[in-house]
């Protein structure tokens, strides 16, 4: 399967953000993507900076003008979408929401992130309720896609579950960068720690797993930090761990990976961690802490 990622920096203008992505998906499509994977809130500013009820206002209802521009995308070019959408549920009830769309321009499905943080700078839970939805993969033409967002790609039980449930691909848009007072050293830490963990999921379910953040600065609109550089470096990556693309830690980049959709079968069979796991001893894992 060819799976175009598309790592973008973002403005204040939520119509230039959205054209500017409608251009990147027709660039992957005429390449011959058939899934066309996008960044964690990608029609706006990373707006959990700060906590400020106005920005409620860049919520919007599923089905909503997001879903109508990307399910026309997604038809127009016959590919799926996994877009990354600011849910308005209800009145004082938002999530933060993956959407996938069908090459028919349909919703095969969502996922309403599970994990929400809430660090200096990365305010989420001011603005997210967290997911109801489970840990269930999604039906599409092109495969069942395990889709979870960003703060999800830390816990390797969602990874596990998406996978017990038959994903045959993980999915995680991710929106993460470095705070200015880190130094360099750690900041290359903390980069190769979010590109480690994630390629453990995909080693320890013997599958692939696409991850696409966002890159650029975003200024804190408080002023109370220097803001946030996105790492970029969005990546691609096979079921035995291995890099098969990764972009730029620092521009714009639209990549066409081409992912062997049969090799899990072959990965599975080395190494069998799905049948060898004692499920009987992991009660405790339903516990917040085991003294």
């Amino acid at each position: 399967m060819k799976i175009g990622i598309i790592q973008q920096s973002c403005t204040a203008d939520v119509a230039q953000n959205k054209a500017k992505l409608a251009r990147h998906i027709a660039d992957v499509a005429r390449r011959g993507a058939q899934l066309v994977v996008l960044q964690e809130l990608h029609n706006s500013l990373y707006f959990c900076q700060v906590e400020s009820t106005e920005n409620f206002a860049l919520a919007e209802p599923i089905p909503g003008p997001s879903t109508e521009l990307f399910g026309r995308l997604a038809k127009e070019y016959d590919v799926v979408i996994v877009a990354s959408l600011f849910e308005r549920r209800a009145a004082g009830l938002y999530h933060n929401t993956a959407v996938v769309f069908e090459r028919d321009g349909s919703i095969a499905g969502r996922y309403r992130k599970m994990h929400i943080p809430d660090d200096p700078a990365y305010y989420e839970k001011f603005y997210f309720t967290p997911g109801d939805l489970g840990f269930r993969p999604i039906q599409t033409s092109v495969g069942r896609l395990g889709v979870q967002v960003c703060w999800d790609q830390w816990y390797p039980e969602g990874a596990r579950l998406m996978a017990l449930r038959g994903a045959e691909l993980l999915i995680y848009p991710t929106a993460i960068g470095y705070e200015s007072s880190d130094t360099p050293d750690e900041q290359q830490r903390q980069r190769e720690a979010w590109t480690t963990v994630q390629r453990g999921h995909a080693v320890a379910n013997g599958l692939p797993l696409v991850a696409v953040n966002r890159v650029g600065h975003e200024p804190d609109p408080s002023g109370q930090t220097a803001g946030i550089q996105f790492w970029g470096s969005s990546f691609v990556a096979g079921p035995q761990g291995e890099i098969l693309a990764r972009a730029s830690e620092t521009d714009e980049e639209n990549l066409l990976v081409e992912v062997d959709m049969q090799r899990s079968e072959n990965v599975r069979r080395w190494w069998p961690f799905l049948r060898d796991r004692r499920i009987e001893e992991f009660g405790d894992l339903t516990r917040r802490y085991v003294d």
